[in-house]
Order: structure tokens, then sequence, then C-alpha cells
């Protein structure tokens, strides 16, 4: 490896983890805003510091080509995910202050449910991608505070590390009222709000024609609409109890990384309440009743009730029809087998027997008769917990992976689970897997519509994995071709393990702190200021997959140009690894999968912010930038495994982008008059917006799911989405062709126009005189000529 090859993939890997020469001014981090080419931008921790600059000399004649490095320490920027949202605001009641949290409940179920363990996953062959990575403490130089600003008081019956950004955040965040998104329903605490005045859970599944659009753009093609909006605070169902009223309290128990059981009580200390197990995919919502007078409520209103009998011993069904036409399921199975005695009170009120202990079950039915027989056949039953396994067979580039739930109620072990898988899910499904698929199917609110799945486990298959990336080779031998200088290049490698060495003694401004209360290393800076803000909400959890992915990528380029650099630093970055996606769910110092959603097939960026639009995420291809990362770690350290994972992380996000990002003609999963836009913008679980947290210009809304560009972006971003994209937006002939674009953005899109057309950018970067101020301050002219050149770029013969 020859010593220009370190230069270039310095650069490379200093996309945005070096991205300029100044700290984004404090005052800007207040705000939800993201970096941009030409800002200096950077998650920095407080350190602001330049390195030397040196140029390096001119390459050969044949190339003409004029190449710098320049190294300093300002850290990628990312957006302060805050509690503030881009317009539009959500549809939403006001927010409630929060009530004292009970003890714990001694039981969540009744009497009538029994237990079955965890499935076994279904046999896999290969490596297995979620071996841990590590069981110790962080670094004894990364001291631990357990005075979080955000206190964990709505969490019960949990002494090891807290999920912090998953699905079900919100009932634990603020006001604890805003929804939590399992799909294809959405849940919330109703705490005394809406036309009925419940204190229950309340739920919903929103219809296409409820949605809510933006206005019409005027120059995209297509005139697509600035975003879509599902309204919130429908109460179309709400399971409740009679009890329950002002007093009345809520708490989280058991968070993991797929579920929650969220606990409703009278009061404080009442053993009384009703318990809901909370999984992504849930085919039924489902209460646990403990001593409670059991109610249905709507705030859409009751058109008819039907008393349907005994579907098998101790399991009853009713079957109801809103005043929105919708029709509605409800499953009663009592402890101890008695009919729990429902009745419609009145149009919003229907009530059951005081003292039950049971579980009930709601299901919105769009299929009529077949659709009932579907629910019928898997009522009862409810998953509570979910294990995921997965493997990677290298030499076949195939990667598996599997859920598998446990799952409680009647007859569990002759009753299967009905569960809703999303898109990309059945897209990938095995056989065996795809043979158990119905034809029930209900919207979700952001990610298309999800399909009704009978079993107790799924597995999903990846073909084509990212095994070898073959065109990363070619850059490599583009990059050897450039030019000579070993002596400027081996400055430039002391340079950068300088720079590194100084956040691995933790010697900057805002020092990483290991959090003892929920459990992660996060910036001290909020600590200090008491503002979220500071260094873009990382204190709180905002987008570490972004800020340490940049670290992680660093450090694998460094040990593998350097293998005797890695022992020194390898604890330090594992700790950055586990902090964001440690695999395994009883690492001590760190909840699995912070980030990664392994159902949603992405990871989400917001962290202790309660939002009625849920989590979100506005870069895509940061969040591969992560798996890429973590691939290239693994390789350079020898952890198989982690590699394997890295792999397997990447196939699920190309397919997953592609599915709900990145959006081709063809898309299916988001409204017609949303898929012009080519990409969402920033994703939220219950809207999409085509904007950013820093600016509405076209290529800031399509180029921050293109930037960091790496030998990854071929592989998450196919050449028809990205032909049609440019086609539709950059080309001379397009809305906003990129020869008029401003500043370092329009070396980015450039810089993408090679995944399609690599000569074309090949000539932009090589063409004399040119103009720096087209790259990025994270960039360089010469690693967008490698770039292109390594995916067949050159001079024209």
């Amino acid at each position: 490896m020859s010593s220009w090859l370190v230069a270039i993939l310095i650069m490379m890997t200093m996309r945005r983890f070096f991205p300029g020469t100044q700290a984004l001014p404090h005052c800007a981090l207040h705000q939800d805003c993201h970096a941009y080419p030409n800002g200096t931008d950077g998650l920095d921790f407080g350190l602001t510091s330049q390195l030397p600059r040196t140029t390096l000399p001119a390459a050969p004649a044949s190339l003409s080509v004029g190449i710098s490095i320049t190294i300093s320490i300002p850290l990628p920027i990312r957006p302060s995910t805050t509690a503030s949202q881009p317009p539009p605001s959500s549809i939403t009641s006001s927010a409630a202050s929060s009530s004292p949290a009970p003890t714990a409940p001694s039981s969540s179920s009744s009497s009538a449910s029994t237990l079955v363990p965890l499935p076994k996953p279904p046999p896999m062959n290969g490596q297995n991608a979620f071996e841990p990575v590590g069981t110790g403490p962080p670094p004894a130089n990364i001291p631990s505070r357990g005075d979080h600003p955000v206190k964990p008081d709505h969490i019960v019956g949990s002494t090891g590390p807290i999920p912090t950004n998953k699905f079900f955040a919100n009932f634990f965040l603020g006001s604890q009222t805003g929804p939590s998104f399992t799909h294809p329903y959405g849940v919330a605490w109703a705490k005394g709000k809406g036309p009925v005045t419940s204190y229950g859970l309340m739920v919903s599944n929103i219809e296409p024609s409820q949605l809510a659009f933006g206005p019409m753009s005027q120059s995209i093609p297509g005139n697509p609409v600035q975003f879509y909006i599902n309204p919130i605070g429908i109460q179309s169902m709400i399971l409740s109890a009679a009890e329950l009223g002002p007093s009345s309290v809520l708490v989280v128990s058991k968070p993991s990384a797929f579920s929650a059981t969220i606990l409703l009580s009278p009061g404080p200390g009442s053993t009384s309440h009703i318990a809901f197990p909370l999984v992504q995919g849930m085919g039924f919502v489902t209460a646990v009743y403990t001593k409670l007078q059991p109610t249905v409520q709507s705030g859409v209103f009751f058109r008819q009730f039907e008393q349907l009998g005994s579907l098998k011993l101790g399991l009853f069904k009713y079957k109801v029809t809103l005043e929105d036409g919708t029709a509605w399921l409800i499953y009663v199975t009592s402890a101890d087998g008695t009919d729990p005695q429902l009745r419609l009170e009145d149009h919003s009120l229907i009530r059951g027997i005081s003292g039950f202990s049971g579980t009930i079950q709601i299901c919105k039915n769009p299929l009529g008769g077949e659709g009932e027989g579907i629910y019928d056949r898997s009522a009862g039953v409810y998953a509570v917990e979910v294990q995921l396994a997965g493997f990677v067979v290298a030499d076949q580039q195939t990667g598996t992976y599997s859920f598998s739930w446990e799952k409680q109620g009647l007859d569990v072990s002759t009753t299967p689970l009905l569960m809703f898988a999303l898109p990309h899910h059945c897209d990938s499904f095995d056989k065996n897997t795809k043979s158990r698929m119905t034809g029930l199917h209900l919207r979700t609110t952001t990610k298309g519509m999800a399909t009704g799945i009978v079993g107790d486990s799924w597995t999903m298959v990846e073909t084509s994995l990212p095994i070898g990336f073959g065109k990363f080779s070619m850059l490599v031998y583009t990059v050897e071709k450039l030019a000579e200088d070993p002596s400027l290049a081996e400055n430039a490698f002391r340079l950068l393990k300088e720079a590194f060495a100084k956040f691995v003694r933790n010697e900057q401004k805002w020092r990483l702190v290991y959090d003892t209360v929920w459990k992660g290393i996060v910036s001290s800076g909020s600590y200090v200021t008491r503002d979220p803000g500071l260094d873009f909400g990382n204190t709180y959890y905002n987008d570490h997959h972004f800020h340490y992915g940049y670290f992680i990528l660093s450090a694998a380029i460094m040990g593998t140009l350097d293998p005797s650099w890695i022992a020194g630093n390898k604890d330090w970055v594992n700790a950055l690894v586990r902090d964001v996606s440690t695999p395994v769910p009883d690492d001590p110092f760190f909840p699995c999968f912070r980030s990664f959603d392994w159902y949603n097939g992405h990871s989400w960026a917001k962290g202790l912010f309660e939002s009625y639009d849920g989590k979100d995420e506005e870069s895509s291809s940061e969040d591969a930038l992560f798996a890429y990362a973590l691939k290239l770690w693994g390789k350079a350290i020898g952890d198989a495994s982690m590699e394997a994972r890295g792999n397997l992380m990447l196939a699920v996000l190309a397919r997953s982008l592609h599915a709900y990002f990145l959006l081709r003609s063809d898309n299916v999963n988001h409204p017609a008059n949303f898929i012009a836009n080519k990409v969402t913008g920033i994703l939220f679980e219950n809207k999409v917006d085509h904007t950013t947290y820093f600016g509405t210009n076209l290529e800031y809304i399509q180029g921050i799911h293109m930037i960091p560009l790496t030998a990854s972006s071929s592989y998450t971003r196919d050449q028809l989405f990205v032909k049609e994209e440019w086609e539709a937006m950059f080309a001379e002939t397009a809305c906003t062709p990129a020869s008029k674009v401003q500043g370092g953005w329009q070396g980015i899109l450039f810089a993408n126009l090679a995944l399609i057309d690599p000569f074309t950018s090949w000539e932009f970067f090589s063409h004399d005189p040119f103009d720096y101020s087209k790259i990025d301050g994270g960039a360089t002219r010469t690693w967008y000529l490698a770039f292109a050149a390594g995916l067949g770029g050159g001079p024209r013969l």
C-alpha cells in the first residue's frame, strides 16, 4: 500500500470527521441545524484547533490535477434534533403535567395467561453476527456521572441500560402523552384529553383519506407536496378502566430494543393495573387487566356493537363499527373463563364487569369475513419480547436474520401469533415465512402497507452482501497512481493520529463522560451549560451513530494502515461501538442497539426528547456510514462477528433506504403525490417532510442523503435512483442545475454523479483552473477524483 494511499484514505475518512477550520457558533446549536459545505460546522465537544496545512505537489502532468490536504480538528456537524420540529406542527392536544411514578406492580399478566419462552431461532449457518463486543466498563479516562439532566422517573423494574432512541420513548418523556408507533397501530396515553375524557390507552390506525398534505412544489417536476402528516389524537379505540382518572399514573416496564410494557394504574401504589405489552409489529393491541372494571371507549363513537359469543372456552368475541365506517374486533379472555359481560352503554362507552382479571385485545379489520378468520385463529395470544439472530456466509455473500417472539396468553402452545411485517421484510422473507403471509393489510404511518404474518418467527435473507467492495480496490489503484511523496503522506498520517489521540485522551473542552443513569457515553457539555442543544444534543443521545461513526471509520483506516496502532486505541473505539450498537441485550454498560432499529431497517437519530411525530432520521447516507465503519473496524481488529454485522446492516439498509428514503418512480410506500421529491428529507415515524434542519435549498435536502460519498455509496444508492434524481433535479435542463449550485454543495452533487456518469464527474473535478470553493470543508478534490476514477472515470480517450 503506497504512501499516497495513506494520504487519500485520510481524506476519505475525514469527509466530515474533520470538516473545516472553525467551530459552529454556539448560538446556532440552539437550532435544529445541520452541516453544509463551506460551513466548518462540527460536533467538536468544545475543541476547535487547526493543524498545519500541508500542500501536496502537483499530480503528474497527464492528470493535470492540483492536490491539497487540510487537517483540522472540528468534528462532523449533526442537527440538534431536539424537541422542536420543522413545520408543520403535529395535530395534537396540549401537554399535561406528569404524575408521580408508582411502585412497579408485582405482576403484569392474569392467571389465565401462560408463558411460552422465547423460541429457538431458526437454524442458520455461517458467522454469528451478534456476538458481544465486550463486557467491561468504558475506558478509565472517561469519567462517570450520575446526574443526567433527564431522569428516568417513569421507568420501573429496570436496573440495566435503558434504550433512549426507541419507539416507546414518549411514554417516559415529557408529558407522557406523545404517541408511539408499533406499526400498524399508533398508541398514546389519553390522559384526560379528547372527546370522551379518557385516561386509558388510545389506539389509532390512519387511513390515506385522513392524511394532511403540505403545499405543492412549483419547481420540482411533478409538483410533489412538501410533506404529509398523519393526524395525531384520533381516538378510534381506547382501552381503559372505570377506576382510571386524574390520579392515574403510567410507567414503563421491561424496556428493550424491540418492546416495552406500559403499566397504567389508578394511583401510586395501586395493586390493580392494566399492562400493555408493546411489541413492534404486534397484530393486536393487548391490555392485561388485574382487578379492574374494563371499559372500551371511542372518540370516533360506536355505530354498531355485536356480541359474537365464545370462540372457545374462555375466549369471547365482539365486533364494533365506528362512525367513520371502520370495523374493529374485540377479543376477551377472562382469568376464570367466565363471560366478561361487555355491554354498550352509549355511543362512546362499552363497559365490563367489575373486578375483572384477564385480557382484552382489539384490532382493526378491513377485510370482512376473511379478516375475521385470520384474527380469530390468533386471538388470545400476544407477543411480549423478541429475540434477534443473524448469520453471514461470506463466501456466498449471504446474510440471514430472524425475529423470534416470546408469547403469552390462552392456549399458547397451539395458537400462532399474528404479527405485521413492513414492505422490506416481505421482500426478503425466506420461503417458509413467505408461505405464512396473509391477505390482511393495514397502512402504517410512513412505511407503506403492513402485511399480517402468521407464526412465532420470521426469517429474512439478504443476498449480494458487500463482503469485498471490489470497487474499493479500484480506488486504491487509482490513488496509487496520482503522485508519490512518502514523507508528506507519513506526516499527514502522523497529524491524523495526533488529532485522534486528543479525543482518546479526553482532552477536548467538553469531555466525554459515561452516563450511569441511561448508560452511555455522552458529551459533558449539556451537564455544564444546561443547553440540551449543545453538541447537537449528544448529551441527550441525539445522533450518536452519526457522531461516533466518523471516529470508528477513522480508526478502521488507521488500524488497517498501521496495525500496531490498534492495541492502544481498541478499547476506546470499541466503547463507541458499544454505545451505539452493542449487539447483545445483556451488556451491563450499554443498551442493545441504541440507534439501529432492526424492525424498521434503519437507525433513529432522536434521543431523549419528547416528540409528537416520534423518532426521526435526516441523513440516510450517514446511517449507512456507521454500518460501513463497523464493517471496516471489525475487519481491522479481526472481529469477524462485527465485520459480519456491518455487512448485514449495510444489506438491510440498502433495502430499507430504497423502500422508505430514496424514492424511485415505482415507490409505493409513500403517497403518490410525494414520490417526485425523490428523497424523503426528514423521515419521522408520523410524518415525512421534504426539508432539512438547516435549510430548504434543494441541494441541501437531496445532498444530505448523499454525504459522505464512500466506497459503500454505490451499494446503498442504486444507479436507477441516482439517474432519476439527477435528471429531475440537477441535470442542465432540470429545476436546479448542479452547474448553478453555489459552494461546496456543487462538488457533492458532481461527486454523486460519478455513481452513474464517472467521466463527467472526473471532468468536473479535473478541469483547470479549478475553483476550490466548490469543495466542501470535509472533502478534497483529490478524493473526489479518486472516487470518480475508481468508478470508471478518467480522461476521455
